[in-house]
């Protein structure tokens, strides 16, 4: 496993970001700290991958590498070939390339990304 170099000494909170998205029931939020680029992905009760950001990415399924971490909610993911796993308050997670999502119940889903954050939801 490789680790990336960090020069500066530095902290941005995600309530004033670098960038904002909003597709359909989500907002995107981006800091950009030298080489890295990490995210807070907040999706609403009612968020699908296929309604709110197919129509960005304009792909089958999402092919973005997702490596993070669940702050609050659930998010139900399944790959092409029917594999699921529901993340969950607390947990790491990663998902690759070729899959789907949805929040599952009444509470948004947030997490926090450190792999597609740079482009996720971004024309």
């Amino acid at each position: 496993m490789t680790t990336g170099t960090v020069s500066k000494l530095e902290a941005r909170s995600h309530d004033n970001p670098d960038e904002t998205r909003k597709p359909d029931k989500a907002t995107v939020e981006v800091n950009n700290l030298g080489d890295y680029s990490i995210g807070r992905f907040t999706f609403q009760p009612g968020w699908t991958w296929e309604s709110s950001i197919k129509p960005v990415a304009k792909t089958e399924h999402c092919e973005k590498t997702h490596v993070g971490y669940c702050v609050s909610g659930q998010l139900e993911t399944w790959m092409t070939d029917g594999t699921r796993i529901t993340i969950t308050s607390g947990d790491s997670y990663t998902i690759p390339p070729g899959h789907d999502a949805r929040v599952v119940g009444d509470e948004p889903f947030v997490g926090i990304e450190f792999a597609s954050a740079a482009t996720y939801a971004k024309r």
